[in-house]
């Protein structure tokens, strides 16, 4: 498995991955439209035997400090449990740190995130539409540069609610 950045080509197949991952085409809509806005801060494909078998996109939200969210995470059904969504989280983590990033929020379950360090109880100072127990911060630092705040994802994530998803 190779994980690297998305390029032009792999359009198509991450459209197809998304899709089938989430077994509709709202997701694959949203990461559609945050390309198309310039939100696709970090995007990376895991490619097996030449092929596009995950994705993992990360957007940079409006917030207190510089933070990007996590969503979409999408692996190829043929590809689950297969250790394919994990790596990509990884690398995007990694990447997000090499880039200056400050944080990551994300909007799941607190089992599977917590695996990669988010907390839940770090984000219950921040003011979003998504505040709850699902939604959870990793510090890309030693530390939050402020516990508390407003913070929204990029507008893509409103529309696709509007539109009904």
């Amino acid at each position: 498995m190779l994980i690297r950045d998305e390029d032009p080509a792999d359009v198509p197949a991450i459209s197809d991955v998304v899709e089938h991952a989430f077994g509709q085409p709202s997701e694959a809509r949203l990461v559609e439209r945050l390309r198309a806005d310039g939100d696709a801060a970090i995007s990376l494909v895991a490619v097996v035997d030449g092929a596009v078998a995950g994705h993992v996109l990360l957007s940079p939200m409006s917030a207190p400090f510089r933070a990007l969210g996590l969503a979409p995470v999408s692996v190829s059904p043929a590809y689950q449990r297969t250790g394919i969504g994990r790596a990509l989280i990884d690398a995007a983590i990694d990447r997000a740190r090499v880039e200056e990033w400050d944080a990551i929020f994300v909007l799941g379950d607190p089992a599977y995130y917590g695996r990669f360090g988010f907390r839940a109880d770090l984000a219950t100072g921040f003011a979003s539409p998504y505040a709850g127990p699902y939604l959870m911060v990793l510090p890309l630092a030693a530390a939050l540069p402020v516990a508390e705040g407003v913070i929204d994802y990029a507008p893509a994530f409103s529309a696709m609610e509007q539109d009904g998803h």
